[in-house]
């Protein structure tokens, strides 16, 4: 068995549920905590080496899934507002028990709606408009009840292969510069999710953002500076827009963040570009 510390709990098997960029992210950072690392989507093939993969469909009954102790739920939104209460459901009633740490991927999309006039913190309510967020709130909800959840809710997640600000960029795409925007980087939320599925007392909620949040007009004459190319026009109204996520409570929790700000991120995801 891996060795932990006193701040540590054993990670024993780990049930990620849903394998997209991020758990192919997550993954080899914790096979060596691990007493194994099993990925469920929809296709079980093409999976880390190491990763055991389950061919199933959340959305439909599973048959009986293997006991796990640590579970990372990272699925994206359903088509309908109950769509991941659904598919939780389907995977607590496969497990043979609740596992000891549950982690659900949430998003600040959940603010969708909040108009407030100062950042937002953990004890703010969400404000769902759309059936995404509607549902996103619902799939927090339904993690907490079924698994006793810690609930982690990044904001635009941005890194290798996440370069959509870049092509915003190269194609000129009008934005509107005043909307306030906050970001984290894959590489910090990767620690993060590992360090929540590894430590003995885990926040119950928690807003994975950057030290920066800026207006949008800023994040693209920043990144068009490193294209060398002009920053996109202005689709704005000329005023402030947008809200501001208050990453207090996670900086104090996780500590130093290897991409504190846009400016570090983007740099980095140029320099590994080459």
């Amino acid at each position: 068995m891996p060795e932990v510390s006193q701040s540590e709990r054993p990670l024993g098997r780990v049930l990620l549920v849903g394998y997209g960029k991020l758990g192919r992210r997550l993954a080899p950072q914790l096979l060596p905590h691990a007493d194994g690392v099993l990925a469920l989507r929809r296709s079980g093939e093409d999976t880390s080496e190491g990763i055991e993969g389950i061919s199933a469909d959340v959305s439909r009954a599973l048959g009986r899934l293997p006991a796990v102790d640590s579970l990372l739920i990272t699925l994206p939104p359903g088509p309908t507002r109950g769509s991941y209460r659904a598919a939780l459901t389907n995977v607590a009633t496969a497990l043979p028990d609740a596992p000891a740490r549950t982690v659900f991927v949430s998003s600040t999309g959940v603010f969708e709606g909040a108009d407030p006039d100062r950042p937002l913190t953990e004890d703010d309510r969400p404000v769902a408009v759309s059936d995404r967020s509607h549902g996103l709130i619902d799939g927090e909800r339904a993690a907490v009840e079924l698994f006793g959840a810690t609930v982690l809710r990044p904001a635009g997640i941005y890194g290798p292969g996440r370069d959509f600000m870049f092509r915003r960029v190269r194609a000129q795409s009008p934005a509107d510069h005043g909307r306030w925007t906050n970001r984290i980087h894959e590489d910090d939320l990767v620690v993060t999710l590992t360090a929540l599925l590894r430590a003995r007392d885990a926040p119950a909620l928690l807003h994975a953002v950057d030290q920066h949040p800026a207006p949008l007009g800023e994040v693209l004459a920043h990144v068009a500076a490193l294209l060398d190319l002009p920053t996109p026009p202005d689709e704005g109204a000329g005023h402030a827009s947008g809200h501001v996520l208050d990453g207090a409570r996670f900086h104090a929790w996780i500590g130093e963040l290897r991409h504190p700000s846009y400016e570090t991120g983007y740099a980095d995801m140029i320099g590994r570009a080459g």
